[in-house]
C-alpha cells in the first residue's frame, strides 16, 4: 500500500510469499507445462518417457488457482495417462492412481489456500484501516502549506510503527508534530495513537506550541501511570505557520533538528532541545521555541533519527544535511523521492521506523510565493 503524498514503503514492498497475488509466470506454468508436454510427445516420432512431468501440474495448478480449475488441469493429467493414444508411457494402473491421488490432494490444498487467502485479505483490509485510522494519509495542501511525507515503519507488514506525525490547520494557522516514540514496531502503536489524539486537540486548544507539548507530555504521563511497569517516553518536534507572518515557530523535546534547505544551502535549525515527552516537565519547564523568518523557496524539512542514522556497509551514517543540496527538487514529494532513493541506494536495507516530512510554506506574506 503505498500513498500519493505519504509514502508507506512496506506497501511497495509486499511480494508473492508475503500476501501477494502469485506473479503472471506462476499461473502460466502449469499451463503452459501441459501444452508444451502435449506437443512434444505428439511432435516427436520417438515415444518419450513424460509422464512424471505430467504429474507436476496439479500441484503447480493448486499454487495460484482455485479447486475447480485445479480439478480440471488434475483430470486433464488422468486422462492423458490413462489415454494409450496419448503415449505418456503407457503407465500402469497403480501409477495413474498415484497420480490421481495427487491431482485429488491437490485440489484440497488449492481449496485450502483459497480459503486462507480470502482471511487474510479479510484481515489485513481490516488491520489496514485500523492503521489508517491511527496515522491518516498526509494531504498535498495543509492551508497555506505544501508538504511531503516519506514514512516507513521496520517491522515488516506493519503500516504504522513508533515513528509519528501530523500536520493540522488550527485557529493559529498550520500546526505539525513529527515524532518518535519509545521502541518500534506494532508494541508502539498504543502510544503513537494516543499522542496523535492528544496533539489534534490541542492543535484547537491551546494558544502556543509551548502548550501543545505539556499536553502531549501529559498524556504519556498519565499513559504510563496506568501501569507501573511501564515507561513511556518519546521525542518529538513541533513546527506552527501562523496565518499572519512568513515564519516558523518551531519547539523541540529532545528531538533531532529540523532542516532548513535555502538557495542550495541547508542549515539545522538552532532550536534549543528540551526534555523528552513522558517525563513529566514540559508543563513545568517549557521547551524554548525559536521562530525563523521564511524567504521565498524555503523547504522545511523535520525527520526522525531512522533517516540520519541508516548505515552503509562500512557502518557509515547516512550524510543527509552533505546531500539535501545535491536535490533539484522544487516539489516537495519529488524531494522525499529523491532522499528515499538515496537511502535505499546507501543503506541497502532500512532497519528501523523512518519518517520525513518537507514543509513549503506559501503564506501570502511571503513574496513569490514557494
Amino acid at each position: 500500500m503505498t500513498w500519493p503524498v505519504a509514502r508507506r514503503r512496506d506497501g511497495e514492498e509486499r511480494a508473492w510469499l508475503r500476501g501477494a497475488p502469485p506473479p503472471r509466470w506462476v499461473r502460466w506454468l502449469p499451463i503452459v507445462l501441459l501444452v508444451g508436454l502435449g506437443a512434444l510427445q505428439f511432435g516427436t516420432e520417438e515415444r518419450l518417457e513424460l509422464g512424471f512431468l505430467l504429474a507436476a501440474i496439479p500441484p503447480l495448478a493448486a499454487l495460484s488457482y482455485g479447486p475447480a480449475v485445479t480439478a480440471l488441469l488434475g483430470g486433464l493429467v488422468v486422462l492423458l495417462l490413462d489415454l494409450p493414444a496419448a503415449g505418456f508411457g503407457r503407465p500402469g494402473n497403480g501409477d495413474v492412481l498415484i497420480v490421481a491421488f495427487v491431482a485429488v490432494l491437490s485440489v484440497v490444498i488449492a481449496w485450502v489456500r483459497s480459503r486462507r487467502d480470502e482471511q487474510l485479505v479479510t484481515v489485513r483490509t481490516v488491520a489496514e484501516a485500523a492503521q489508517f485510522a491511527v496515522l491518516p494519509p498526509l494531504p498535498e495542501r495543509v492551508g497555506t502549506v505544501r508538504c511531503a511525507g516519506l514514512y516507513r515503519a521496520a517491522q515488516r507488514g506493519a503500516l504504522v510503527g513508533g515513528d509519528f506525525f501530523d500536520v493540522r490547520r488550527g485557529p493559529c494557522g498550520v500546526r505539525a508534530v513529527v515524532g518518535d516514540v519509545q521502541g518500534h514496531g506494532l508494541s508502539a502503536v498504543g502510544t503513537v495513537a494516543g499522542l496523535l489524539g492528544a496533539f489534534r486537540e490541542a492543535v484547537l486548544d491551546q494558544p502556543d506550541l509551548e502548550g501543545v507539548a505539556a499536553r502531549l507530555d501529559r498524556r504519556l504521563v498519565v499513559d504510563a501511570a496506568q501501569d507501573e511497569h511501564a515507561e513511556l517516553f518519546a521525542t518529538a518536534v513541533l513546527l506552527e505557520f501562523p496565518d499572519d507572518s512568513p515564519v516558523v515557530r518551531v519547539v523541540s523535546c529532545g528531538h533531532p533538528h529540523p532542516l532548513l534547505l535555502r538557495a542550495g544551502r541547508v542549515t539545522e535549525l538552532p532550536v534549543a532541545s528540551g526534555a523528552p515527552l513522558g517525563l513529566g516537565i514540559a508543563g513545568l519547564a517549557p521547551p524554548e521555541q525559536l521562530t525563523v523568518q521564511l524567504r521565498a523557496g524555503d523547504r522545511l524539512l523535520a525527520l526522525t533519527d531512522g533517516v540520519t542514522e541508516a548505515r552503509d556497509a562500512s557502518g557509515g551514517f547516512y550524510p543527509l544535511t552533505e546531500r539535501l543540496p545535491g536535490y533539484d527538487c522544487a516539489d516537495p514529494a519529488a524531494l522525499t523521492d529523491a532522499v528515499w532513493r538515496d537511502v535505499t541506494r546507501f543503506a541497502g536495507a532500512v532497519r528501523d521506523d523512518l519518517t520525513l516530512l518537507v514543509f513549503a510554506p506559501q503564506a501570502p506574506d511571503v513574496p513569490g510565493g514557494a
